[in-house]
């Protein structure tokens, strides 16, 4: 590979290694495991940097990548338990000690409900509603068709919702 190609792959792992690592930790609810799967990821990323045809943005590229990498190994594997040291790394100015307290709280709810959907509604949930992708990259990243896309975060958000009402979080939080 050029020394070009390996800069531009230098500079996407500086820009996007972060996000594609709490995209799979969220997926897979293991720290150490995501580490690997986003090394994975980019190793992957440069092997088959060559085949990238530039239809879709990079970032997407890289989270396609990353999806298909997490994936084989949730294939793999039986779920895990929710990783509540990852909800520790979240960076946020400098609120106050009873705010941190509160939001690593609704933070755990909401991952847990989100951990406890069956995949497809994870993803979903995950990649439109945390990570912010359009539909479009979505469903480059999924490899599902746009409007199966729609449909299944239209299933997805009622069921989160009844997941979060169930144990209590979306009452406490409207009350």
């Amino acid at each position: 590979m050029s020394y070009g190609k390996k800069q531009e792959i230098e500079t996407w792992f500086e820009e996007y290694s972060d996000p594609i690592f709490k995209y799979i930790c969220m997926m897979t609810r293991d720290y150490q495991q995501a580490e690997d799967l986003t090394q994975e990821t980019f190793i992957k990323a440069y092997r088959s940097m060559d085949s990238f045809e530039r239809n879709a943005s990079e970032k997407t590229w890289l989270f396609r990548i990353a999806h298909n990498v997490t994936i084989d190994y949730l294939r793999k594997q039986r779920p895990l338990q929710l990783f509540e040291s990852f909800l520790s790394n979240k960076k946020d100015g400098n609120p106050l000690p009873e705010d941190v307290i509160n939001m690593k709280e609704s933070y755990r709810e909401v991952y847990q409900a989100i951990g406890s959907l069956k995949n497809s509604y994870k993803e979903v949930i995950i990649l439109r509603k945390i990570k912010g992708f359009s539909i479009e990259e979505t469903s480059q990243i999924l490899n599902w068709s746009e409007t199966k896309v729609k449909v299944t975060l239209h299933r997805a958000m009622p069921i989160l919702r009844k997941q979060l009402e169930k144990e209590g979080f979306l009452y406490e939080k409207t009350t």
